[in-house]
């Protein structure tokens, strides 16, 4: 699988990553030996990052990624896990709490350094207390050891461009920001030292499957997402696979080093690596294009908090 560097950190990262959120049990229970088998089976591909969080099955997903890839070589992949959010609700930034969570994500890891930490959906904190109390607090784990680069995550792209400006971070994670639907990461291209693209998807809305009913997303983008699924059925295509061509094969006008793709299935792993290698039928590309034009870079900010503006 191809490389590519992120950003200035000196890190080479597949160009497909593993999510393992699902490894948690958050979208159905997973048996422990499949969610190891889809850990392994991504190693074997070529994928070498795999991302984590202590809210992802509250603590499960990082102790199950931990025990899968107990005995492999820690030279053979990256890490990266995030600090500041533990529950639905429940959001911690302080020094003390994001110090403590790195020291207990270690530990459920299994490993003495997390390549890349990362706070948890920024836009539910105060801001100026991430960037003032929280990334120094991170720095000191880095001068430490316990971690090498510093990065934020979230979904709405003006606060992470706010803490990018205010300096030392390394990294930006954001989702549903570079899909077929909505580019508008690419727009922050020059902004971002170097950014990870999560859910290439939409949470769901271009799997070709329908979006969950809890989707934040409007409804005309929605309906215009199950267009995009129909036209592709009388194809006899998959809109899922035509989402995720799209994201990796145009990933470097996002300035995206890595797509980000959940998984606890080493089929569904083995699946996404073979259609990353398909090319891209134009034509199915152009007639999806066109369905979703009207509603192209369409957000949403359903349940988000009004800090969420910086």
């Amino acid at each position: 699988m191809k490389r590519r560097p992120l950003g200035t950190t000196g890190l080479q990262v597949s160009e497909l990553s593993f999510g393992a959120a699902p490894l948690g049990n958050v979208y159905g229970t997973v048996d422990a030996a499949t969610g190891e088998a889809a850990v392994r089976a991504a190693l074997d591909l070529g994928i070498n990052l795999f991302d984590a969080a202590p809210f992802y099955g509250l603590t499960a997903a990082e102790s199950a990624l931990g025990r899968a890839l107990r005995g492999v070589d820690r030279d053979d992949y990256l890490l990266t896990t995030k600090v500041g959010r533990y529950g639905e609700r429940d959001f911690d930034f302080s020094a003390d709490r994001v110090t403590r969570s790195v020291d207990e994500s270690l530990a459920r890891l299994g490993t003495d350094r997390i390549d890349v930490i990362q706070c948890h959906d920024v836009e539910f904190g105060d801001l100026r207390r991430i960037a003032d109390e929280t990334v120094p607090a991170l720095h000191a784990l880095r001068d430490a050891g316990k971690v090498r680069f510093v990065g934020v995550t979230g979904y709405t792209l003006p606060a992470l461009a706010w803490l990018v400006d205010r300096g030392g971070i390394d990294t930006v994670m954001t989702y549903c920001e570079y899909t077929l639907q909505d580019r508008r990461l690419a727009l922050f291209k020059d902004r971002f030292p170097a950014s990870l693209n999560a859910s290439p998807l939409g949470m769901g809305a271009l799997s070709g499957r329908g979006a969950p009913s809890w989707h934040p997303a409007p409804p005309d983008v929605l309906r215009a997402c199950d267009e995009a699924a129909a036209y592709c059925r009388s194809r006899g295509a998959d809109l899922a696979k035509l989402a995720l061509q799209f994201a990796v094969a145009t990933a470097d006008q996002a300035g995206a080093a890595t797509t980000v793709v959940g998984s606890a299935d080493p089929a569904n792993v083995a699946r996404n690596v073979s259609w990353i290698a398909d090319p891209i039928d134009p034509e199915l590309l152009a007639g999806v294009e066109s369905i979703l034009a009207g509603v192209r870079d369409v957000g949403w900010t359903s349940g988000l908090p009004e800090n969420q503006r910086p």
